[in-house]
């Protein structure tokens, strides 16, 4: 059963299916009702065909069988009993059935199936041992969570678009478990697990429930259609089994949608991430401007789990906005100290110098002069152009400049800047991948806002409703375009590449997104409607997922206020 904070007529619809499901559903092979269910078994169909193939059972008796089917056919098991089982497609079915000494073998009977891999066999380990003694039957009763055992703790889950926290829990040993469901979403989310237990939670709202966790674990899933597919899932393991000593080896991904797979195994004791400060600095004082920049090498946080030996202007990823007026000489201050690893360079493109002039490397332990003359307003990029400067790119070596017009920017209420960038991931707490990073069809891990995924989705850009809010947005690549897209706005005003959309124009046009190639920078202007959340997004939405997602917070973010 399942209990939620809300009316108990809301429970109607759920009596409802679930008594449509028992009508339905598959029928419960003939069995004295007293027989005890000794263990859950479960099982996935998948394309490759049943997994495990041949599992195997400590005793003979009954057990409690579910199959999570994760293909889009149905499939008809049929077992050396006779008892036949379907399987939905794209549904998890449970069952009951009984295993004798010798064991039990099944297949699917559908034309095709069974050379497909549709074809097993349950085997008991014991033969000899057959659970009539009381020591035995108590082994067992211990081994397998009872349907009327005690609960031995609360398990707590965060559901969000798209995914769990956390996505793998592990607990001390098998048994009922209480589950308590928040949901952190704006939308209907469920926990399902995989013997069919089914724990629901509207926006905003908390639901609770109980499972039974065998001693091989036990997997989850959001039902939602198209949520599992986007990255909801997870996984329970029990101490001591093959599953929680194996580690997780998928890299899990907060708040922003499906897991990136990737070669690099999360990091449950990596350190937090520090957020970066988004809001745009002022121009700064004077005609002349003396900046030091320092190189620096680091180990940084890029995503939650995840840590990588960056290389930085100034110790962040990006690096310090730089913002100026046309008119305004620069001279940078390029330092490279003794304690990094290779040579390094800088290169602003809103200079016009020789390449091989200023722009050249310097060894550690060296350093040089790079002055420039900001003749042209926008929003531009730097970064460091050593070969090969897409690995010195992808490991964060980049930044934004702002060179406003002469007159400078009209006054609006908020300003932020957002650098959208690739993290490419090499071993935890090394380099960046550039065997990744060079791949013809660039395939990042992370696409991410500021240096880190997911961060402004933590930590909102807070706005007052009705504010005028400039952003200037560059895409540092170094290989992936960007469609700039604040959800629930219209940009009124877009200057980029200095190609200006302004507001008031003659018909009144608007701005959807903003397409930036790697590079390319943009400002763009809006307002909030309403109070509520905004979520700031590339609109290339293979990307969501993967860390580039952030929100406006206008007012207390809750439009029912």
């Amino acid at each position: 059963m399942f209990h939620l904070r809300r009316s108990r007529w809301a429970l109607v619809p759920a009596i409802l299916l679930l008594l449509a499901t028992a009508a339905c559903g598959a029928k419960a092979p003939a069995a004295t009702l007293v027989t005890p269910v000794l263990e859950t078994l479960v099982m996935f169909a998948r394309d490759t065909g049943l997994t495990p193939a041949t599992p195997q059972v400590a005793q003979p008796g009954r057990y409690r069988l579910t199959v999570v089917n994760e293909t889009a056919d149905s499939h008809q098991l049929i077992f050396a009993s006779g008892w036949k089982f379907t399987l939905a497609p794209n549904k998890t079915t449970s069952t009951e059935i009984d295993i004798p000494a010798e064991g039990l073998k099944f297949l699917c009977e559908l034309a095709g199936h069974t050379e497909a891999g549709f074809a097993g066999e349950f085997t008991v380990a014991d033969t000899a041992s057959v659970a009539t003694s009381r020591d035995s039957q108590t082994a067992a009763d211990e081994a397998a969570p009872s349907s009327a055992g005690q609960v031995l703790d609360t398990l707590e889950f965060h559901s969000f678009e798209m995914g769990f926290k956390p996505t793998q829990l592990e607990v001390a040993k098998p048994g009922r478990y209480a589950v308590k469901l928040i949901n952190d979403g704006a939308l209907m989310h469920d926990i399902t697990f995989a013997d069919g237990v089914k724990i629901e939670a509207q926006a905003g709202e908390t639901a609770t429930g109980e499972v039974d966790i065998p001693a091989g674990g036990l997997e989850f899933i959001c039902s939602v259609p198209g949520h599992e597919q986007a990255g909801m899932v997870g996984a329970i393991t029990v101490t001591g089994s093959d599953a929680s000593t194996a580690g997780d080896t998928a890299a899990t991904d907060d708040h922003g949608g499906p897991a990136p797979t990737t070669d690099v195994a999360a990091d449950a004791n990596a350190a937090a991430y520090v957020p970066f400060d988004a809001a745009a600095s002022a121009a700064l004082d004077g005609t002349v401007h003396d900046i030091d920049l320092v190189v620096e090498e680091k180990e940084m946080t890029v995503a939650e789990g995840f840590v990588q030996k960056v290389w930085t202007f100034g110790g962040t990823v990006p690096g310090p906005v730089i913002r100026v007026k046309v008119g305004d000489t620069v001279r940078i201050h390029l330092k490279n100290p003794t304690s990094s690893a290779v040579p390094h360079s800088i290169d602003f493109h809103s200079s016009q110098v020789a390449w091989n002039d200023e722009m050249t490397s310097i060894n550690p332990g060296e350093e040089k002069l790079y002055e420039w003359k900001a003749e042209y307003a926008g929003v531009w990029m730097y970064h460091c152009g050593t070969a090969p400067a897409l690995h010195h790119i992808a490991n964060g070596m980049y930044g934004m400049v702002i060179v406003e017009p002469r007159e400078g920017l009209p006054e609006v209420d908020k300003e932020f800047a957002l650098v959208q960038s690739e993290w490419y991931l090499g071993p935890q707490k090394d380099l960046t991948s550039l065997e990744k990073a060079a791949a013809a069809a660039p395939a990042p891990d992370y696409v991410v806002f500021n240096g880190v995924a997911n961060q402004y989705v933590d930590h909102p850009l807070e706005v007052a409703t009705g504010e005028r809010v400039r952003v200037f947005v560059l895409n540092a690549g170094p290989s992936v375009d960007s469609s700039f897209h604040v959800v629930g706005t219209i940009f009124d005003t877009v200057i980029k590449e200095g190609i200006a959309l302004t507001r008031g124009n003659a018909g009144n046009y608007g701005a959807q997104a903003v397409d930036l190639a790697p590079a390319q920078g943009a400002i763009v202007e809006f307002t909030t409607a309403e109070d509520g959340l905004y979520p700031m997004v590339t609109h290339a939405f293979n990307f969501v997922g993967r860390g580039a997602l952030g929100l406006f917070k206008a007012g207390d973010g809750d439009p029912l206020n």
